[in-house]
């Protein structure tokens, strides 16, 4: 789609220097981090609608459902930062909409909050399963500080466990359950899991990895109903047999709060529409985070991305926006992953490659796959291989490919590959 274009809807000139940010996760604390960073002098304002300090999302399906970490270490920061860098948190705020023209946000119970600079990072939340039964509070999602701590009382060895979903949320719980001893099934409606985000040759690992475990997993199958018999759970599926549960959680993806910035005027696409600096359609409002869709220059096309180090750059470029710095948003995306003693550490976007190439050997637990598009490298899925990541990371945003026959040869040290290369090739083209 065509960039945000900026339109005028303010009404007057602002008489305020207020930079209101609504949503207080990942990125909106970042935001407000950043502006006192740059010497943002006006009044800042987080606003969230969860009742704790803004807290860290990944370790939820990880170390703090496996009750490996206290609350108060997923905060982002403890309540004093705030106060020491002057940022108001307002918690348990819910904003009930944004008027551009009058540059006010609308919280529920009536109050306004007047802004010079509105920064969205909305997020998203979890993926509702569509189905009979869905609402049983048997079925369980892992957004929330909360919906976790409403499913940690059951989740204890010997019960009975459906996962919904084969991505990152729904393999991580599963593992998680598995080494608690928990009974653990895995439905994915794709074909494989890590479907949408991987190669097939980690595809093909981690459903190992996971029966080897004692994980039961079945792809290419979707879920019907959700019905209470005999005080448990039995969930239907399309392939024509049910299965009995204790609890079920459901991991089949996020969708991206945009409804406020839709009925502001702001023009959404697949999340918040920005520039590469952040900038919304609507004068003075910005985006970032799981809830914002921006150009890549890297991939020639805009897209959005779930992650903590997505949303943290984003951020970052916002708030140099807001300060009159031009700090354009053009990380290579990266993400990772946590299931039993394996890291999954993937840079770039896996997405319309013609050719993959194994690094080391999968038995071993250790290896990596580089993909490539008519020649160009475009990312890396790393298996407890850290060197390979860090150094795809880095070749990736300089435009550089090295070979498949360099990448493939294990005796090649990652750090060495762009001296690998052949003297004089040209840096692939980006887009």
């Amino acid at each position: 789609m065509p960039e945000p274009t900026a339109v005028s809807t303010m009404t007057d000139a602002p008489t305020n220097n207020n930079a209101v940010i609504i949503g207080a996760g990942q990125a909106g604390a970042q935001a407000a981090f950043s502006l006192r960073q740059q010497g943002f002098k006006g009044r800042v304002v987080l606003v969230g609608d969860e009742p704790t300090l803004p807290y860290q999302r990944p370790p939820l399906s990880k170390a703090y459902l496996a009750g490996e970490l206290p609350e108060a270490r997923l905060y982002i920061k403890p309540q004093g930062f705030y106060d020491k860098a002057d940022i108001e948190l307002l918690t348990s705020a819910r904003v009930e909409g944004i008027d551009p023209g009058a540059r006010q946000v609308r919280l529920a119970g009536g109050d306004t909050l007047a802004y010079r600079h509105l920064v969205l990072a909305t997020g998203g939340r979890a993926r509702r399963l569509n189905c009979p039964g869905a609402d049983d509070p048997r079925v369980h999602y892992l957004r929330t500080l909360a919906d976790v701590q409403g499913l940690q009382a059951d989740f204890v060895a010997g019960k009975r466990l459906v996962v919904i979903g084969g991505g990152y949320v729904g393999l991580e719980t599963a593992a998680v359950a598995a080494r608690h001893g928990l009974q653990v099934t895995v439905l994915v409606a794709r074909p494989a899991v890590l479907n949408r985000v991987c190669g097939p040759e980690v595809s093909r690992f981690f459903t190992r990895v996971h029966r080897e475990a004692g994980v039961v997993l079945h792809c290419k199958t979707a879920v019907t109903a959700i019905r209470s018999e005999g005080g448990y759970l039995v969930v239907d599926t399309d392939a024509q047999y049910s299965l009995e549960a204790d609890l079920v959680v459901a991991g089949i993806g996020l969708e991206p709060s945009t409804e406020l910035a839709e009925a502001a005027g702001i023009a959404c696409d697949n999340g918040i529409s920005t520039d590469e600096n952040g900038r919304c359609s609507v004068p003075d409002i910005y985006a970032a985070g799981d809830c914002a869709s921006h150009p890549s220059a890297i991939y020639g096309r805009r897209m959005r991305l779930e992650s903590v180090p997505n949303a943290v750059e984003q951020a970052k470029t916002v708030a140099a926006s807001i300060c009159g710095k031009n700090r354009p948003y053009t990380q290579v995306p990266w993400f990772w992953s946590d299931q039993y003693a394996l890291k999954l550490q993937s840079a770039g976007v896996v997405s319309g490659f013609d050719l993959s190439v194994v690094r080391g050997d999968p038995e071993t637990h250790s290896f990596a796959v580089f993909y490539y598009c008519a020649g160009r490298l475009i990312a890396v899925d790393a298996i407890n291989r850290p060197a390979e990541f860090v150094a795809v990371r880095k070749l990736i945003e300089q435009g550089l490919s090295p070979g498949p026959e360099i990448v493939a040869d294990d005796s090649i040290s990652p750090a060495d590959f762009e001296a690998a290369m052949p003297r004089g090739r040209a840096v692939a083209s980006r887009g």
